[in-house]
Order: C-alpha cells, then structure tokens, then sequence
C-alpha cells in the first residue's frame, strides 16, 4: 500500500490540479485550431501538443519536466532560453522569401516600417501597466507578430516571460485571418477597396543577389543588436538567389526549418506549466498582445492611405495590413480581403512587399530595444 500511495503521489494524479486542467483544454484548442480550422497548423499543433506534455504534473525530481535541469526536454528548451532557435528560423525563412516584390516598388517598404508602432506602442502600455522597462520592451514586440523575433527579445530581456510571450505571438500570428479583416474594412472604404494596383517591374538577377549584402551591412550598422536575426536571414536568402548554393537552400527551406519548428513550437508549449504560466502578468501580456496586433495592422493600414494623398498611382490600402511580419498568412489576408470586393483584384504580391519588410523592421526594432534595454 505504501508502494502506491508513493506512486500516486508522485505521478499526475497526486499533482494534479485546476490550472493543469484548463491549460489541458487551452491545449487542445490550440490542436482544434490548428487541424479543423487549419489556423497555422505547422505553429499551433506542435504548441498544443506541447501544452499538453508540459501540463501533466509530476513530483520534483523525476528529471523529465521541462523545469528539471537535466531532462531531454529542458535540453530542447534551452534552444529558446538561450536564444538560438530563433535565428535558424530566420535562415530557414530567408531562404524561402523573395524580396523581389519589394524591390520593384520600394516605397511599399515604409508600410513595413510603419505596422512597427504596434512594438513601441504596446511597450508604452507595458510600462503603465506596471512591468520594467526590460519587460515591457520584451512584450512589446509581440506587436512584431513575428513569433522568432518574440523569442529571441524575451530570451534576452525577460526570460521569466518567455513562456507567456511566446504563446501569445505565436497565437495571435495564428489568428491572423480572424484579426485581421474586421480592422481593414473599419478602417477602409469599399472604393479604396476596390483599387488596382499596377503589375511590378521586373527586378534584376543581379539585384537580387546584392540586395542581402547590402541590406545586411546597412541593417547591422543601424542596430547591431539585430545581428544574429538578420545576419541568418540574408545569409539564408543569398543562398537561394546566388543560384550557386541551391543545395544548401533547399535544405534550409525545407527539412532544417521544419526541424527548428518542430523543437521550437513542442518546447514552448511544455513550458506552459500552470504553476508558473497562469499569473496576472501572462494575462496582461495576452491583453497587451492583442491591442498590439490590431494597432500595427490598423497603423499600416492608415500609412497607406496617408501615402495616398501624395501618390499619382494610387495603393490599395488593404495591403498596409500585410506591414506586420506574420509572413505570409498577412498577405493571404489582404489577398482574401480584395477578391471579396473584386475577385479579379490580385493584391497577394504587392502585399508581399510590406510583408517582408516587416520581417527586416521587426528584427531591427528588436534590436534597437535590445541595445536600449539589455
């Protein structure tokens, strides 16, 4: 008898409590999300099922939750708390990510540039909601929607935060066509809507090769503390458009990226123990990351149609949505948002030019944030 009192104790049972048993259901909304809405499903189902791993309760000592030093799954997790998942996912997308839609029309670039008020907006209201300036610029750039990016500045600022940020970029990136379409159309007008936007040129083989380097050297010199991210981003697409390396870019594109996913999307979600992740401050940060979202998408939305008054050849405002860096389910959105106005407007690769370009500026204010603040 003592025997299974020792055995109850010690497993899920003797430890189990209310919090383990509602993040069990946040776990399986996620996997719901993710397989039967098809929400993200490569980022929620391995969070989920790793919601699920991370919640069932066992004794301390047992060296395998994520929390024991030791255990596989802490050696997994040290990935995210040291900060190095997140710039082989930026090689990975590098190499999948044709920046020749931004090249071809460079003024798209200052919608990127402007969906980053989402960053140091939320940072102002971390700061009122009482968090440290260390933890207020790590929540901040939840307004990014850029997951990796999240990570990398959590890891570095706040890694008591780390678990909370993470799921809550990572989700509100997965939320993205429920998000974002109800503040594009508040926001937008049915004949801004309807605009066409003339087809791109054509950009130079040769453009395309030096424009990793050249935006490397000039990204690193405005934020160095960028450096890991975007270093493994245009390293990343310089393999794919050199056109020498294909091997290695294909590599990166594909089985690698999908490796650092898998490890990355199952370790964030076992961190979300509810003996540390259901606090007033997960719940604030969720708040926060929420209000983040939908202010960078409004504010790359009203660029636009402030670029507009200025511009002979009109942009269609909706793609001021793809400004944040959930690339490219941001696109997608604007490209879904068009054709139910007009099923003939293809928007998908002008909106691919600010998409992009909110990659680069998430990682920059990320590295402006971590010189500021580290």
């Amino acid at each position: 008898m003592e025997i299974f009192l020792d055995f109850v104790q010690a497993g899920a049972i003797g430890n189990f409590t209310w919090g383990n048993f509602g993040m069990l259901i946040v776990g399986c909304i996620f996997l719901y999300l993710g397989i039967a809405k098809d929400y993200e499903p490569l980022l929620l189902v391995p969070i989920g099922f790793g919601i699920l791993v991370g919640n069932i309760p066992l004794a301390s000592g047992m060296q395998i939750g994520i929390y024991e030093e030791g255990s596989v799954l802490s050696i997994l997790y040290q990935g995210v708390t040291q900060g190095w998942y997140p710039p082989l996912i930026f090689l990975g997308i590098g190499a999948m990510t044709d920046f020749s839609c931004m090249l071809a029309n460079p003024k798209l670039i200052l919608l990127g540039a402007a969906a980053q008020a989402g960053i140091f907006l939320t940072f102002i209201g971390a700061v009122l909601l009482g968090f440290e300036y260390h933890e207020a610029a790590a929540i901040g750039i939840i307004g990014g929607a850029d997951g990796p990016t999240a990570i990398f500045l959590s890891s570095k600022l706040a890694p008591e935060l780390l678990g909370a940020i993470a799921v809550s970029a990572y989700s509100y990136m997965a939320l993205v066509p429920v998000i974002q379409p109800p503040i594009i159309k508040l926001l937008t007008s049915k004949k801004e809507r309807l605009i066409k936007m003339k087809p791109s040129k054509p950009v130079s083989k040769r453009l395309r090769i030096l424009f990793p380097i050249i935006a490397f050297l000039i990204t690193a010199f405005i934020a160095p503390g960028s450096l890991n991210l975007l270093g493994f981003l245009f390293f990343g697409n310089l393999l794919k458009e050199s056109m020498v390396t294909e091997r290695l870019a294909a590599t990166a594109r594909t089985a690698f990226i999908d490796i650092i996913t898998i490890l990355l999307g199952l370790t964030v979600g076992a961190s979300t123990d509810a003996s540390r992740f259901l606090t007033p401050e997960s719940i604030k940060i969720f708040i926060l990351g929420s209000l983040a979202f939908g202010v960078a998408t409004a504010a790359g939305v009203i660029f636009a149609k402030i670029m507009n008054v200025f511009l002979k050849n009109k942009i269609n405002p909706i793609i001021g949505a793809a400004g944040v860096s959930a690339v490219p389910d941001s696109a997608r959105v604007c490209q879904m948002v068009g054709a139910q106005e007009d099923p003939n407007n293809f928007l998908i690769m002008h909106a691919m030019a600010p998409n992009v370009a909110g990659v680069i500026g998430s990682a920059i204010g990320a590295g402006v944030l971590l010189a500021a603040f580290g």
